[in-house]
């Protein structure tokens, strides 16, 4: 479990975030939406301590990762993968370089140990004979669920990703979303997604936190997103042909 409580972030005289609390919940998809620009990305990095917030607490179990040093933030952030909007592969890694590169940093294990855990963690999101293919060789689909793969190598307790979706076609973005449910239940992980894509608010959707102008604007779940009053959430979720098709289905 993860608790945000209270936090400000400003950028010179630009209030990004203020005051915003919630909580997202072990063994769940916690989902960051908004419009762009609303401080979602921000709101994340903040959690991880890409950021460092002007105000508030991060709380990570009941630990105070916000209050804790450089060096004492190292045994969480052991604890913690990412899945990167850009999925920030190494280029000039193969994919089994690129999934065994938290192995290589964080742990001891020997190199046959490592492989093993690599060739698991490529089955799990179903890649197999992919090992000395470079990124630039597999397709935009391929290359996320690499990043899910590295991302998952350490067996975290926490997944933070960023906008999964992105530049994905909607039947691989359907899978990358099923893959991303499917991990968290399995290892009981708290994961924290950000994204503006409304199918995966409603394929994934269990804890909502909708921002909007930096602020916690509404919490809830993919099945009462339907039938929210809030005007700016309606007027953001509204806003996709998917959505409108949904609800006037989900009403009949």
């Amino acid at each position: 479990m993860i608790e945000v409580k209270n936090i400000s972030k400003a950028f010179g005289e630009k209030q990004v975030l203020t005051d915003i609390s919630a909580l997202f919940e072990q063994g769940k998809t916690n989902l960051i939406i908004g419009q762009s620009g609303c401080g979602k990305s921000v709101l994340l990095k903040c959690i991880v301590g890409l950021e460092e917030v002007d105000e508030g607490q991060v709380m990570f179990d009941g630990r105070n990762f916000s209050a804790m040093s450089f060096n004492e933030r190292k045994s969480v952030r052991k604890e913690i993968g990412m899945l990167f909007q850009g999925n920030a592969l190494f280029d000039s890694m193969t994919v089994e370089e690129n999934v065994k590169f938290p192995l290589d940093v964080y742990t001891q294990m020997s190199e046959e140990e490592k492989l093993e855990r690599v060739n698991f963690c490529l089955k799990r999101v179903n890649l197999v004979n992919v090992n000395n293919r470079y990124p630039a060789e597999i397709s935009g689909g391929m290359k996320k669920r690499v990043g899910l793969a590295r991302a998952i190598a350490l067996n975290p307790r926490y997944l933070f990703v960023d906008e999964p979706n992105s530049g994905l076609d909607p039947q691989t973005a359907i899978v990358i979303d099923a893959l991303i449910k499917e991990i968290t239940q399995e290892y009981n992980m708290t994961t924290v997604v950000v994204t503006h894509d409304m199918n995966s608010v409603m394929e994934i959707g269990e804890n909502i936190l909708f921002l909007f102008q930096g602020k916690a604007w509404w919490k809830g779940n993919k099945n009462e997103i339907v039938y929210t009053d809030n005007k700016e959430l309606n007027d953001f979720i509204f806003a996709s042909n998917f959505m409108r098709r949904y609800k006037e289905s989900f009403s009949k």
